[in-house]
Order: structure tokens, then C-alpha cells, then sequence
């Protein structure tokens, strides 16, 4: 390992040196022998990873940065991790990460902003912890910015904590910081391919080549053209041609190279930190000329310094401050461009000289900076191996992509049950939009790269191979896992806003899948990834049907003929029978098909027929459907509007409430108080959401009293809600902007307020106006002003105060019976010694209600008449009339058992 740049502190890890600066390349005696994995470099400490997993620190431990309490100036190891395999770190400017083979997170250092994830009220932790929030995500990159941090997941989502006072946690503008990892929602779908942090500014590179960033942008550090900060993820457009593979920050300047080995910075450059041989800052990204001539494959950001390798000639180039000869230099001048770091360089494969000590010159194997120190990682000439090449990423920090190894690996288990850890890796691939989005890439000259609104970068005849490969009889264990996956998590989440083109790919691929045309799955899979189809908003679903249309016309009939299949299985399953419960539903699953359809009809026809027009037929129709009727239904619903929709229904109700009104006729209409309020013009409160959802509502309530101030980070809400959807789930906001604004203690009351308003107004609108409306046709006027809600909730489904000598005193009697007759008199002493419920359960048998008319029992009108027959008979209830046939029971048990017997069995036909 050679080391230059500052010292000051121990962070080369040189030992007792003298000097507080290192000005050019120098051995580190610590690291003969050994072997690097990473290094993370904060403002004044270092971390070392080892190729065995260990890690070493040295350097400032003011703040607990190294993770132990040994020597500073030379690397010792971090004992607390020593069970851990380590694979890769990254350093803040006093905390450190550290990522272990199995995706899990360690975290020590500053916590002054949340940035260790590890929701302690401690300033600092002196002992690396594990971030138990991720421990069920595989995690396998992290990322250090000053204050906060980065990590992104196997199923390509992007966490983020820590300070956000410039919006680098890319979660909006209202949250200052956040104590523990949270998702971008603002990035699902997207496949990344790594996640970068600066100083307090945040990027991610998607495996296209697409540069998302946020966070403070005071010197043009994101690259947008300006100087404003960002609060969610921005879109570098210009650089998204340019086949960016590898994004590294300084302070407040950023680095990225491309495919072709050429390198663009942008940002701050009062230090000549991006090398355009200026001070001037860049607020667009610009490309380092003095590299043009050289093929770059690693770069690396310190503080206010950049450095670069060329491999052709194993010199390694820096520019920027130069104060703590952190550019290797041998001088501590600032240099504005290129300049070659001193060495004895020596390429890979390159030709010896003659009589020379091998052990003096160099092969670079990765360079590393950060801070104001400088790093690289070395062999000699008799055991060189080629250099890490950015542009060729590392397998094992990229998320799960479909691809030959992976499905052979896959594959290569033994039909029966799946070990876990590849079930987990099959679910977590199928779980994830962003994964099947970074699958079937289009690799041949890199054409990937060209993914617009007008070319998907998608190799369609490696996803059909593939995916074929992947689903087959012999693994049947796979097939369902695939399917479960699909249809548990993917397909419900999915939206109708995405954030990119890329995350709209796998509306191209996943037809291609076999699961796709197996009818047993058309209701779980197919049809719900329509619905999600068709539901896409105007703008992803204009690029997809640019996709569509230079689709290669048998894989366009593959689409085509997979939805005629739905329409043709839904018609038959019509043709047996379809209970009117699900005929809704049926109805649904119909339309989507039909209009996935029609999209397609429509590409076709603008596209010139990649396919004939009569390939969009379906002749099983004629013989399903009755022709001639369904098109007379069809020409009368033109004239006179759709069959009875919902609001139809509620307009009903509307009128049957008011009628029950008006009647003075119990009806057993269980509607909530919060109707009647809204009824009478009166605002439903969160002691009607209680009512109605009494879990939801005892949330809201301990929302609105929770007495500490990080309701924040304790409750991580924002400002909208999760509804489902005829089996899909779909995120509505509450307020503009919702998704971005999260809750805390000030506006936590508007968000009660705006939730309880949703559920009670937003979301029923259109079916509360029809329910109005028919109630209004019976009693609108005035005098519905004089009623409170409970009031007008008791005169269509009655009250409870009941008065059982009152009802008794009201009850006529006809035939043989009068209030004196023996058998009358047994039946009201068997009545009256009955347990509550069990009067309750007569009044349901005899009135059709348990409830009593809101003026009480004496308005409650009972008739008991005589029957013929004997004792063997039950008493029977004519409801319409509150009248009950008796017959002339003489002993008072033999009526105790037959009105109990009666009253027992007064639903269905349970006596028959």
C-alpha cells in the first residue's frame, strides 16, 4: 500500500512518522503481504478492509471513528467486527459503515445527525453496531456523505439517513434528519447500479447510465444547470448519453466516468479540484481534456482533490488542493489539471526494464482517496495482477439481475424444496420491478446504454430465453415461487407514476414469461398486470407503446394473443355461470383485458400493422356470446347509459333510508353516525373514524398524544394513504405533494384532520352524492335541520331503551285472546323472566329488528292472535305486522320451550 497527503492525525497509518504531510507516494511497512479489499476514507481517519474480512483504523478518534481505543497512528484492527466477514466500507467525516458478506450493516463513529442509523440518543458510539432496521435487507453497497449515509439493497431500493438539511437524503424538505434508514419511494423501479455520497450531496447510476441526484448543489455539484439545492432526486439529463459507469464526490464536487474511459466533473473548482485547468466552478458537467488521449478505468474524489488512473501507461493523475500533499505531487501546489502523481509506475503486462529492482516499481491495483489522503493499492512486478477497472462493476455489489448464471445457479437444485437462501433470492429477484427492470439488458455495443422514450435497451429474444429456461415441469418449485412473488408483491405495488423509462421495462419483458399465458394464473398474474397497465399514466404509457411499436411482429402477437387468451377464458367462465356477487368484478377483469386490447389495436394501427388487423380477432366470440343481444344491450346503453352502477345503488339506499324516515319503519341500516352527521351538513371527527375503524382511529389518537418531539422519526409517516383496490393496492396523497411530506409534531393534526376528511368525504364523494340525493327525494326540506345526527340515526334504525311492561301494556289481541286468558298471562310471565338478549332475539323474530322506534315503546304496536293445531306447533311471526300466532299452549314450560325453540331458529330455513 503507498500512502501520501495528510498525516496530521495518524490517517495514512504510517506509524510515528515526524512529518504531519506525506508529499509523494510512500510504503505503509503495515501492509507487506497483505492483501486490500477496501478502504474508506473520512476527514481525518482511514479504514482498511482486509481480503480475509478483518478491518483496521487509524488516524482522529475523538468522536469514536475507529471503533476502538488503540494506537492512532497505525492501522489496528476493530476487534468488534473480527466475527464478520467485511467486504467493502465507507467513511462520513467522523462515522464509518461497514457491509459483511451476508448484506448486513455496521455502523460506529458521529451521530449527531442519525447518520449511524441506530436510533440512539448517544453523540457518538465508540463499538461498531448492527443497523437492526436493515437486517431483513440485503444490503450491497454503502455510502458515507459528511453527515449522512447511502445504502442500496440486492432489490435495488436506495435508504437513506442522517442530516437532510440540504436535502441529501433526497426525502423532501420538511424532515431536518432522520434517525433510521428510510426508503426513496421517489426511485422504486429504477435498477441501480451505485449509490455515491459528498459532502452533503447524494447520487445514484442506474445500469444504463442514468445519474439521479439531490442534496446541496450551492457550487453546481449535481450537475443541473444552477445552484439550488435538491430535495428528491434529480435527473442529470445531460450526461445520460454519455455512458456513465462509475460516480465518485468530493466535498462539493463530483467525478464521473464513462464507458469509453473519459472523465466529466462538475462543481466546485476554486482548487482546480476538476481539472479544466480553471478555478471556476462548473454548475454543468464538463469533460477533463487533458485525459482525452488516455483511457481512464478508476477515479476517486477527496475532499477537494481528484484522482484518476490510466492503465495503459500505470500512472496514476491528480489535481485539485494540494495543501497536505494529498496529490502526490512532491510540492504542496494546488494543481488545476492532470498531473502525474510520482512513482515508479508500471503498467499490467507491460515490458520490464532491463536490470532493474522489481521492487521499486509499481502496479497500481486500485487507488482510493478521500479527506485530504490519497491511497493506492499495489503489486510488484513478479506478482502483478491486471487493476480493478471501474467500468467492469464487481458482481457481488450489484443488485439481482435475471441472467444465465444466476438462473443456472437456480436451476441447479435438485427438484423438491428450495433452500432458503435460494428461495429468498428467487422471491427477492421477483419481488423487485427494479430487478426485471435491470434484467434482458441489451449488451451487444452496449446499446443498453441508448435507453430512451424511443428504445428500451432491452434484449426481447434474451428475455423469452430466459425466461423459458427459468420456468419449466422439472423445477415446478420455482414456477411457484416465481408466480407468488408476482402476484403477492410485485404487481400490487406497482404504480401509475414511475420515476424513469427504465423502471417501465418489465412491462415489456414479463409477457414473455410462460406464467404470463397459464390461464390457472390469468386472474392472479395476467389480468392485475393489465390493470396496472392500463392504469399507467399518459406520459410512461406513451413510451411503452413507443417500445411496442418496433417490436420485432411475433413478438407484438406474443402480447396480443396472451390478452385474446384472457378474454376468451373470461367469456367461458361467463358462458357456465357467474354468481352476481363476482359479477363486478367479472365485469373489471373483462374491461382491463378489453383495453390492454385496445392499446395494443391502437400501436398497430399507428405503427403502419406490425401485425394484421385480423390477428385482433377473436373468433370464439360467436360462439360465447349471443351477437345479436349484446349488441342491442350495447346500443341501448349508448342511448341511455350504463346498467346499475354503484351510484345507482347508493341513490337507492339513499331513498330507502329516507323512506324508513318517513314511515316511521325500522330498517337495519348499519351505517355509521358519521353518515347522518354528513347528512346534516356537520363534519365527521376522529371520534367517528374510531367508530367506523377502531384500530385506525386509536392510532390517530396516539399520534395526536404523543408527548415527545421525534414524532418523526417514531412514527415515519408522510402524508398520504395506503387503499386497496379490487385486489391491488394503490397510494393516494392526502395533501399536494403528500409522498414528500412527512409528519412531525406541528403538522401532525392536519394530518389526522386530512386523513379522517379522505375517508369520510374524498373517497366516497361521488357515492355520498347519490345516497343524498335519494334520501333528499324523500325528506329534504327544513325541518331536517331540527334532528342531531344520533337523532336521525335513531328514526331509521330505532334505539334501545326498552320498556318491557310499556310494550305489554300496547298489545292488542285478536281471536280467542284477551289480556286475562291463561295462556296470554303464562306467555307474558315466560316473556318477561327472559334474559336480555333473549328478548332482544324475540323483537328481531316478531318486528325484523331489535331495536325499538325512536318514540319508544308505547309506538310499538304488538298483535297476538289464537291459531288452531296443538301444542306440538311453534309460535310464528308475520314481521310486516307485528303479529305473532300462538298457540294454546296450557303449561308454562311446554311455551317456554317452543317461543325459545321459535326465536332460536328465525333466520333460514334451519327448521325445514
Amino acid at each position: 500500500m503507498l500512502c501520501w497527503g495528510n498525516a496530521s492525525f495518524g490517517q495514512l497509518g504510517l506509524g510515528g512518522i515526524d512529518e504531519e504531510i506525506v508529499l509523494e507516494p510512500r510504503k505503509s511497512d503495515f501492509f507487506i503481504n497483505k492483501k486490500v479489499r477496501d478502504v474508506g476514507c473520512g476527514l481525518r481517519h482511514t479504514v482498511f478492509v482486509l481480503d480475509d474480512g478483518t478491518v483496521y483504523t487509524c488516524g482522529c478518534n475523538d468522536l469514536g471513528q475507529l471503533g476502538h481505543e488503540k494506537s492512532r497512528k497505525k492501522p489496528e484492527q476493530v476487534v468488534a467486527l473480527d466475527a464478520q466477514n467485511i467486504v467493502a466500507v465507507s467513511c462520513g467525516e467522523a462515522h464509518t459503515l461497514a457491509l459483511n458478506d451476508k448484506g448486513q450493516v455496521y455502523a460506529w463513529g458521529l451521530d449527531s445527525d442519525g447518520q449511524l442509523g441506530l436510533l440512539g440518543s448517544e453523540e457518538c458510539i465508540r463499538v461498531p453496531r448492527n443497523i437492526k432496521s436493515l437486517s431483513d435487507i440485503q444490503i450491497v453497497q454503502v455510502a458515507c456523505g459528511y453527515y449522512h449515509s447511502l445504502a442500496l439493497s440486492k432489490a435495488s431500493e436506495v435508504f437513506c439517513w442522517g442530516q437532510n438539511k440540504y436535502g441529501q437524503l433526497g426525502l423532501g424538505i420538511d424532515c431536518k434528519k432522520q434517525a433510521s434508514p428510510q426508503l426513496i419511494k421517489s426511485l422504486l423501479g429504477i435498477p441501480f447500479m451505485q449509490v455515491a455520497a459528498g459532502g452533503a450531496h447524494s447520487f445514484v447510476l442506474t445500469l444504463s447510465g442514468a445519474i439521479f441526484g439531490w442534496g446541496r448543489n450551492k457550487f453546481g455539484q449535481l450537475g443541473l444547470n444552477d445552484e439550488n439545492d435538491r430535495y428528491v432526486p434529480n435527473l442529470l439529463k445531460s450526461l445520460r448519453t454519455q455512458k456513465i459507469v462509475y460516480i465518485c464526490c468530493g466535498e462539493d464536487h463530483t467525478a464521473a466516468l464513462t464507458k469509453e474511459g473519459g472523465v466529466f466533473t462538475f462543481g466546485a473548482g476554486g482548487y482546480g479540484q476538476l481539472g479544466h485547468n480553471s478555478t471556476s466552478h462548473e454548475i454543468n458537467p464538463r469533460k477533463v481534456f487533458e485525459l482525452m488521449g488516455s483511457i481512464v478505468t478508476q477515479i476517486a474524489c477527496g475532499r477537494q482533490h481528484t484522482s484518476a488512473f490510466v492503465p495503459s501507461s500505470g500512472r496514476i493523475y491528480s489535481f485539485g488542493l494540494g495543501g497536505n500533499g494529498q496529490l502526490g505531487t512532491g510540492s504542496t501546489s494546488n494543481r488545476k489539471s492532470p498531473f502525474t502523481v510520482k512513482g515508479n509506475w508500471f503498467p499490467y503486462n507491460g515490458q520490464c526494464p532491463p536490470d532493474t529492482d522489481s521492487e521499486e516499481y509499481f502496479c497500481v491495483k486500485r487507488i482510493f482517496s478521500g479527506g485530504d489522503q490519497s491511497f493506492s493499492h499495489y503489486s510488484n512486478l513478479q506478482n502483478c495482477g491486471p487493476p480493478d477497472d471501474f467500468r467492469c462493476p464487481d458482481p457481488s455489489k450489484q443488485i439481482w439481475t435475471l441472467n444465465e448464471a444466476l438462473i443456472q445457479k437456480w436451476l441447479s437444485y435438485p427438484s423438491g424444496r428450495l433452500p432458503v437462501e435460494i428461495a429468498n433470492e428467487i422471491d427477492g429477484t421477483f419481488s423487485s420491478s427494479g430487478c426485471l427492470n435491470g434484467s434482458f439488458l441489451a449488451v451487444s455495443n452496449d446499446d443498453h446504454y441508448r435507453t430512451g422514450t424511443k428504445f428500451s435497451g432491452v434484449d426481447m429474444n434474451a428475455a423469452r430465453l430466459l425466461f423459458h429456461k427459468l420456468i419449466q415441469p422439472d423445477h415446478p418449485q420455482i414456477s411457484q415461487q416465481v408466480a407468488a412473488s408476482l402476484e403477492k408483491n410485485l404487481i400490487p405495488k406497482l404504480t401509475s407514476s414511475l420515476p424513469d423509462v427504465e423502471a417501465l421495462r418489465f412491462y415489456l419483458t414479463l409477457p414473455e414469461c410462460p406464467l404470463m399465458s397459464d390461464s390457472s394464473s390469468f386472474t392472479t398474474i395476467a389480468i392485475p398486470f393489465g390493470t396496472a397497465l392500463v392504469n399507467l399514466e399518459k406520459a410512461p404509457l406513451k413510451v411503452l407503446e413507443n417500445w411496442w411499436s418496433v417490436l420485432e411482429p411475433p413478438l407484438f402477437l406474443k402480447i396480443v394473443e396472451l390478452f385474446k387468451e384472457v378474454v376468451v377464458h373470461l367469456l367461458k367462465l361467463y358462458k357456465i355461470g357467474i354468481p352476481p356477487s363476482e359479477r363486478r368484478i367479472f365485469n373489471n377483469f373483462l374491461h382491463t383485458a378489453l383495453k390492454v386490447l385496445e392499446i395494443l389495436h391502437r400501436v398497430n394501427e399507428k405503427s403502419g400493422q406490425i401485425i394484421q388487423y385480423d390477428k385482433f380477432y377473436i373468433h370464439e366470440v360467436q360462439e360465447l356470446i349471443d351477437i345479436r343481444n349484446d349488441y342491442i344491450n350495447w346500443v341501448q346503453q349508448q342511448a341511455y347509459g350504463m346498467t346499475f352502477e354503484d351510484s345507482d345503488l347508493f341513490h337507492l339506499i339513499g331513498v330507502i333510508c329516507g323512506l324508513a324516515i318517513y314511515n316511521f319503519t325500522i330498517v337495519d341500516l348499519h351505517f355509521p353516525l358519521a353518515l347522518y352527521k354528513k347528512l346534516l351538513k356537520k363534519k365527521p371527527s376522529l371520534d367517528d373514524l374510531k367508530e367506523l375503524v377502531p384500530d385506525v382511529g386509536r392510532s390517530m389518537q396516539q399520534l395526536l398524544d404523543y408527548p415527545e418531539d421525534d414524532v418523526e422519526e417514531t412514527f415515519c409517516l408522510n402524508f398520504t394513504i395506503t387503499v386497496e383496490n379490487f385486489g391491488a393496492t394503490e397510494v393516494k396523497e392526502l395533501v399536494l405533494n403528500g409522498a414528500d411530506t412527512a409528519v412531525n409534531k406541528q403538522n401532525r393534526q392536519e394530518f389526522v384532520d386530512a386523513y379522517v376528511d379522505y375517508i369520510f368525504n374524498k373517497s366516497v364523494a361521488s357515492l355520498f352524492d347519490a345516497f343524498h340525493e335519494g334520501f333528499h327525494k324523500v325528506c329534504g326540506g327544513k325541518v331536517l335541520q331540527l334532528f342531531q345526527p344520533n337523532e336521525l340515526q335513531a328514526m331509521v334504525i330505532g334505539n334501545t331503551n326498552y320498556d318491557w311492561k310499556e310494550l305489554e301494556k300496547n298489545t292488542e289481541y285478536k281471536g280467542e285472546y284477551w289480556a286475562e286468558h291463561p295462556t296470554i298471562k303464562i306467555f307474558w310471565e315466560v316473556f318477561h323472566e327472559l334474559p336480555l338478549e333473549k328478548k332482544k332475539q324475540f323483537l328481531l323474530f316478531l318486528t325484523g329488528s331489535d331495536r325499538i322506534p325512536i318514540l319508544g315503546m308505547k309506538s310499538l304496536k304488538l298483535v297476538i292472535q289464537s291459531t288452531g293445531g296443538g301444542e306440538e306447533y311453534l309460535p310464528v311471526s308475520h314481521t310486516c305486522f307485528n303479529l305473532l300466532d300462538l298457540p294454546k299452549y296450557k303449561d308454562k314450560e311446554t311455551l317456554r320451550s317452543k317461543l325459545i325453540q321459535a326465536i332460536d331458529h328465525n333466520e333460514g330455513f334451519s327448521l325445514i
